[in-house]
């Protein structure tokens, strides 16, 4: 008996997450968000095998992004270190990125934004503003068909509450581009 559009569509994404586990890629969240963030330096839990952004940063994101409007399945995470403890190659990045198929990218340090920025490198250097080719923290780029932001260190950004608002004030940047919940 062949199989519905809606079956095949499950299988295939159901295989292509597969096959990201299999490649030690590390997500937490829902699996077809609509916003992404990448941390590219673990945390120490994380680091010893926690799930990617379950920390106060992950919060701090989750409540974030509740409060822009964001419905709580539009939200996944990524570690741009593998389960063997390895940086994640950009071209795996790019996979993840394809098979999730968010509409924003946020990397949440500088070790994810230098992951995201070799990743996304060939479309970067098409762009005409240097600051957003550098994917400066701040800046909302469009690049490939996605909203991508650098935020600068989130998780250090909790400590102060100047920074925090920095950061609050850089997410606001990245709306929702659907009618919010």
């Amino acid at each position: 008996m062949a199989k519905s559009a809606k079956e095949a569509a499950r299988a295939k994404a159901e295989a292509e997450l597969k096959t990201l586990a299999e490649r030690g890629v590390r997500l937490a969240g829902c699996a077809f968000p609509t916003i992404l963030f990448v941390k590219g330096t673990p945390s120490e839990a994380e680091a010893l095998g926690a799930e990617p952004l379950s920390g106060e940063d992950g919060a701090a994101l989750f409540k974030a992004t509740s409060a822009l409007g964001y419905a709580p399945e539009d939200w996944a995470g990524c570690l741009g270190v593998l389960e063997n403890g390895e940086r994640m190659a950009p071209e795996l990045l790019a996979l993840t990125i394809a098979t999730l198929s968010p509409l924003s990218v946020v990397a949440t340090d500088e070790a994810a934004r230098t992951l995201l920025s070799e990743t996304l490198a060939t479309d970067l250097v098409e762009l005409a503003d240097l600051s957003e080719a550098l994917l400066e923290p701040g800046l909302v780029v469009q690049v490939v068909g996605l909203r991508v932001m650098a935020l600068g260190d989130f998780a250090a950004s909790l400590a102060d509450p100047a920074q925090k608002q920095l950061m609050w004030a850089r997410l606001k940047r990245l709306p929702p581009l659907a009618e919010p919940y």
